[in-house]
């Protein structure tokens, strides 16, 4: 009986694990296409990011009710416990991403519609460190790779201070043409939309540490446990 449950256990498990990775894969690949978009103007790319939103959201739900599922069953061991913590947890980032990617894809049409406007440079490659953060999430997840988290936590500042750049360009660019304010708002709001994509790539990466490892690293305690080498930290890491 205790085999079969078992059994039972790891199959729930399993069908878990795949749900999430099969999210994560359908949210990279909207926000991979909202960042085309949004570089290109470009409204058939954005027009597909709207029809993925609602597979999503339905996504969304059904993992959400298969870890419910699974915390009924009763005793569990840490290690899946924090698995289903983990889950509920970065379905909810991926959701928040499939949004965000939608409001990009809104900015993308309507810069469209504003002919000719100039792009801010930091523009591209503020995309590119967030794409590159995106995938490297879906490649922690998939394999469990802790470095792949630990590097995408290590970017977040990256695109902070791309932020900060595109919108220090762009706000001195409505002060010396107010004409140019349309343009520079829709990409100033563009901008924050990609750093609250990189802010909920790196709650993913924080919470596969804590699924894979048991590591809390919210909050500053990533950079506290490199400070303590050979601290506790360091040991539950082992």
């Amino acid at each position: 009986m205790a085999s079969t449950k078992t059994s039972t256990e790891g199959v729930f498990q399993s069908v878990l694990v795949n749900y999430l990775v099969s999210q994560a894969r359908t949210v990279e690949a909207s926000v991979n296409r909202a960042l085309w978009a949004l570089l290109e103007r470009n409204e058939r790319l954005a027009s597909e990011v709207f029809l993925t939103e609602p597979r999503i959201n339905e996504m969304e739900i059904l993992i959400d009710e298969h870890a419910i599922r699974m915390l009924r069953q009763g005793e569990m061991l840490d290690t899946d416990v924090r698995l289903i913590v983990a889950t509920l947890k970065i379905n909810n980032d991926l959701e928040r991403m499939g949004d965000l990617a939608v409001n990009l894809s809104e900015r993308a049409i309507s810069l469209s519609q504003m002919g000719d406007v100039h792009i801010p440079v930091e523009l591209e490659p503020m995309t590119t460190a967030v794409r590159a953060m995106v995938s490297k999430c879906l490649g922690a997840l998939i394999y469990q790779n802790v470095d792949l988290a630990t590097q995408v936590l290590e970017s977040d500042d990256v695109v902070d201070q791309y932020r900060d750049q595109v919108f220090e360009a762009l706000l001195a660019g409505m002060t010396e043409n107010p004409a140019l304010a349309a343009p520079n708002l829709h990409y100033v709001l563009a901008s924050r939309h990609l750093e609250r994509i990189a802010d909920h790539a790196t709650n993913i990466a924080e919470d596969i540490l804590f699924w894979v490892r048991g590591l809390e690293v919210r909050h500053g305690r990533a950079k506290q446990m490199e400070l303590n080498v050979g601290g506790p930290a360091s040991s539950a890491a082992e």
